[in-house]
């Protein structure tokens, strides 16, 4: 049970992380693509690899994955709302717009999980 309230506290955490960071991103990059997603996603992939790598590595405790990954990460990434602003793109008449923000989000965001993996198994 304490696990769930472990993984509640960072997923508020996580919720408003990503509500505070996606806006202030919105507010300074107007235009078609909604970037504030963007960035979070990003810094999502590239958190999760290194928190996955420091409890692989042994480095933080496996108790903290659920807290870490599931609760924080889990409410801090956007995928819904990726999926959401790209269909609306779409729907918009954007199709250019909403396949390039697919297609940069989605490898941006494996790249930015792979990048920080390798830097923190080097690190670590």
């Amino acid at each position: 049970m304490k696990y769930l309230l472990f993984i509640a506290l960072g997923g508020a955490a996580g919720a408003v992380s990503r509500y505070l960071l996606s806006g202030w991103a919105h507010a300074l990059w107007e235009g078609k693509w909604p970037v504030g997603t963007l960035l979070v996603n990003m810094l999502g992939s590239f958190l999760i690899g290194i928190v996955f790598v420091l409890i692989e590595k042994q480095v933080v405790h496996p108790d903290w994955r659920s807290v870490l990954m599931v609760g924080f990460l889990g409410a801090f990434t956007t995928f819904s709302t990726f999926s959401l602003e790209t269909i609306s793109l779409f729907e918009d008449g954007h199709a250019m717009h909403a396949a390039g923000y697919m297609l940069v989000s989605a490898l941006s965001c494996v790249l930015m999980a792979g990048i920080s993996i390798h830097l923190t198994r080097a690190l670590v």
